[in-house]
């Protein structure tokens, strides 16, 4: 226990509305991986945040805090910039799998370390885990060895990264403080600039298939994000796009992972490469490679037509002890016993008015390709694929998408919800934008 500092007294400073100091702060990240801080305590320091808020200084100074919790990564022998891109999450959101071979092919150092999906959303690292092999569990020095060799390395949290992260995001889940901006901030940041990475990309993402619903919202946690990697002297922007339908034509992770290796053969569907090109292009300007969008275009163009970006893929997966033939033969990958097509009723007519990208997500959770708990086992093979766009005509019987499953008895709550997701309208509603604002 500190001299100077008690839990109940910086519990109770903040309750009433007092802004904590750095050193008060500091112990209570300390105390929360050494046991000061017991997890009741935390947890109403966290409850008291959450109704009080931080100020961006103490957001600022938690983020440090937890990240100088564990081990940081330093990848400062490595040469050339070191570049990461942060989603906030959406269904469909398969774009770390293309952006980070991509950038790697472009000139950066791409060093990503990823979550696994719970809820709707899906995990990068549960896509990976798709491939046959595919190692996602590597130590630091491994991880450093193969972003030295191939440029690219997309791993999990190491239990030396952050752990102070890991304890307060588990007592968040369960008592009902996850949606707090400053705490959310200092979650993701402190995990990225742990990372070892010059510069950082944000896709921030809004509306139904979104953790933040409201673009407002959404906006708000951009500008903390970016203004806690300037306290820390790291270059950040933020792009906000929009979740209200899937990304892409695929969910789950199988398809997601066929989709992705489309993209890299420049033959992806239009939405996922607008937001993939546009993430990957502030990347490279972020990292040096770019003076500007255009050049950073052209770079990007020419890594997908020659093959460059694909390559970098299939050295990323021989590295972390996958199967690099999966970018060709997609049999490899696991494959469900069963795809039904889910038709439009015989009543449709005219165009797709909406794509209820949350439905779309607990249709895939429904086929056993995501889940409620952290512990449940997910169904790689499980997922959608085809799924028509708002705006795409339909008549009596067009096909809307195609659901993979090996549960049969799945088939019933996932159709449902698809059908439920997709609505039509006599005449094409006017396309929205994917990328909607950039916060520098």
């Amino acid at each position: 226990m500190s001299a100077t500092f008690f839990p109940q007294d910086i519990i109770i400073k903040k309750r009433d509305g007092g802004t904590l100091s750095r050193e008060e702060i500091e112990y209570f990240a300390r105390g929360v991986v050494n046991g000061d801080f017991a997890d009741y305590q935390a947890t109403a320091l966290l409850m008291a945040i959450f109704w009080r808020g931080l100020t961006p200084q103490e957001t600022a100074w938690l983020t440090d805090a937890m990240m100088r919790s564990g081990e940081v990564i330093d990848l400062r022998a490595l040469p050339g910039a070191k570049v990461d891109k942060h989603s906030t999450g959406g269904v469909g959101d398969k774009v770390s799998l293309i952006l980070a071979p991509l950038a790697a092919a472009c000139g950066l150092k791409v060093p990503m370390m990823s979550g696994r999906g719970l809820g709707h959303t899906g995990g990068t690292l549960d896509k990976l885990e798709a491939i046959p092999g595919f190692r996602t569990g590597l130590s630091v020095s491994e991880f450093r060895a193969i972003l030295q060799e191939t440029g690219v390395a997309m791993i999990g949290q190491t239990p030396q990264v952050v752990p102070a992260d890991r304890k307060l995001y588990a007592l968040r889940d369960v008592t009902g403080t996850v949606e707090c901006i400053p705490l959310i901030c200092a979650s993701i940041m402190s995990k990225k600039l742990a990372e070892g990475i010059d510069a950082l990309v944000l896709d921030v993402k809004f509306g139904r298939g979104a953790f933040m619903k409201s673009k407002e919202r959404a906006l708000e946690l951009a500008r903390d994000m970016v203004a806690t990697g300037r306290a820390a002297g790291k270059p950040v922007r933020a792009l906000l796009t929009a979740m209200d339908q899937p990304l892409g034509r695929a969910a789950g992770h199988t398809t997601e992972v066929i989709e992705s290796i489309e993209c890299l053969k420049n033959r992806g569907p239009a939405d996922l490469m607008e937001v993939t090109l546009a993430l990957t292009a502030h990347m490279l300007i972020l990292g040096g490679t770019a003076r500007h969008e255009a050049e950073a275009r052209e770079k990007m163009s020419a890594a997908l037509s020659s093959g460059a970006a694909l390559a970098k893929f299939r050295a990323m997966c021989a590295a972390q002890g996958g199967d690099p033939r999966v970018a060709d033969d997609y049999a490899l990958l696991p494959t469900a016993r069963q795809r039904i097509e889910v038709r439009a009723p015989a009543s449709a007519r005219g165009h797709v008015a909406g794509v209820d990208a949350l439905k779309i997500g607990h249709a895939v959770m429904a086929l056993g390709g995501g889940r409620a708990a952290v512990t449940d086992r997910i169904d790689h093979a499980a997922g959608v694929s085809d799924l028509l766009k708002i705006g795409e005509p339909v008549t009596a019987c067009t096909r809307l998408c195609t659901l993979h499953a090996n549960d049969p008895a799945r088939l019933a709550r996932a159709r449902e919800l698809v059908e439920a997701a997709i609505t039509f309208a006599p005449v094409a509603p006017p396309a929205a934008p994917l990328v909607q604002d950039l916060i520098e």
